[in-house]
């Protein structure tokens, strides 16, 4: 059973409005590499829509030489959502019991499930399903937008596991829960 890694940019200040800060080559192969280590991604409707529009390619169109389109166009995507009635983009829709959803999709993963948005995290934190926390974070103060894991019921302590900085002067934080 692969772990549960929830990987997200943020600004200094928590903001993680994915147009608080600015995407390069390097984020995106960053990222891509990340993807490179899961089987699968388990992302809420709205995290699910604006990936898809950003990031399917369109045969013909430059974006697919990026590696991050690359590299999450083919991964097996999850999408927990109540509202929409269909997905496709390698895509399943996810319904009921989160805990019991997510312990299938892990089963079915030996290599890891990414984790991305914002609403959904905060549930799988709340429930205790995350099992690595990859915090990118940019230089930059947003001073406004949504804050990652905002309304978290309890706090959550953190093991540091690794760090590494990006030539963008982004640092990458990496945590496993203290349990």
């Amino acid at each position: 059973m692969g772990p549960v890694r929830y990987s997200i940019n943020i600004t200094v200040d928590g903001c993680c409005d994915h147009r608080a800060v600015e995407a390069d080559a390097e984020l995106h192969a960053f990222h891509a590499a990340n993807l490179a280590r899961a089987d699968a991604m388990l992302l809420g409707r709205v995290t699910y829509q604006m990936m898809e529009d950003a990031f399917r390619p369109v045969p013909g169109a430059e974006a697919a030489d990026d590696p991050f389109t690359r590299a999450i166009h083919p991964l097996r995507k999850h999408v927990v959502s109540s509202t929409l009635e269909s997905v496709d983009w390698n895509a399943e829709l996810v319904r009921g019991d989160l805990t019991a959803a997510v312990t299938h999709i892990r089963e079915q993963s030996p290599r890891g499930v990414m984790l991305g948005g914002v609403r959904l995290p905060l549930a799988l934190a709340t429930l205790g399903l995350i099992d690595e926390y990859e915090f990118v974070v940019h230089p930059r103060i947003a001073g406004h937008g949504p804050r990652i894991l905002d309304g978290l019921p309890e706090g959550i302590d953190l093991e540091p596991t690794g760090r590494s900085d990006l030539a963008s002067g982004a640092v990458v934080l990496r945590y496993v829960p203290r349990r």
